[in-house]
């Protein structure tokens, strides 16, 4: 069971898609367990999204930046005193494999939901609130009802196309979220700030609060400092304010 509770703030517009695509591949590797008609729906209804986000960033491209980016930084790492030098060069390899798959022309993860006509009508009813009801879409209704097994294999080889995507921001996350030396400090009256050296590239801020804390941090931050408040909301009926107490936390900024 988690005792923490880690709250993120991406610094840079890259950070920021690749938390979001993060967030829906979390979900999907959930729902697409399941065996239901509803867990089904909402795996689908997540693919959807991956596909239409892939389809209005040019992600591909802002991944082999990262990848390229992170392949010329641990380079430089070897041979240094102290470098794990089998561990490097196994995640270099790691790092150089997604770049290989990437580079290729014929990679367009997501191109297989496009082309699929299932998928495209499920995609055109999903905006209309209860637009997907089995009403609207017989055909829908007639596949959630097929033998679990073959949903599953049909899901996942939906899932298979966008793997790449999911295994390339997820080293790229792993990498920057690992980049830190944790430090311990207090926020005075719920208030924190923290001046960021020039000279050096914040990629994410993270917060670690223990679950039982009374309050949540609200982060903001540029290319030169950034504050986190924390709040305090005990009604949801009711606004956050800013606690008065002196708030521990654990702060990790992320800099690779």
């Amino acid at each position: 069971m988690n005792t923490r509770i880690i709250y993120e703030q991406p610094l840079s517009e890259r950070v920021r898609s690749f938390l979001r695509i993060e967030h829906l591949f979390n979900q999907v590797e959930y729902f697409i367990k399941g065996t239901n008609e509803w867990e089904n729906r909402q795996t689908l209804v997540l693919l959807i999204e991956i596909v239409d986000f892939l389809s209005r960033s040019d992600l591909k491209s802002e991944l082999m930046k990262e990848l390229e980016r992170h392949s010329n930084t641990l380079t430089a790492l070897n041979g240094s005193p102290g470098v794990d030098a089998t561990r490097l060069r196994a995640i270099l390899d790691n790092i150089n494999a997604n770049l290989y798959t990437l580079r290729d022309n014929g990679c367009q993860p997501g191109q297989t939901l496009r082309q699929d006509e299932f998928i495209t009508t499920i995609k055109q009813r999903i905006a209309i609130p209860g637009g997907t009801c089995n009403f609207d879409l017989p055909n829908y209704n007639f596949w959630l009802h097929r033998p679990p097994e073959e949903r599953a294999q049909q899901m996942n080889y939906w899932l298979n196309d966008l793997l790449i995507v999911r295994n390339s921001i997820g080293l790229c996350l792993q990498m920057i979220r690992n980049s830190t030396n944790p430090t311990h400090k207090q926020a005075e009256n719920g208030f924190y700030q923290q001046i960021i050296e020039s000279n050096v590239a914040c990629q994410l801020i993270r917060v670690l609060l223990p679950v039982e804390a009374a309050c949540y941090p609200e982060i903001s931050g540029g290319k030169h400092r950034f504050t986190i408040r924390f709040l305090e909301q005990p009604r949801t009926s009711t606004r956050p304010v800013q606690t008065k107490a002196a708030v521990n936390f654990e702060l990790h900024c992320c800099i690779l």
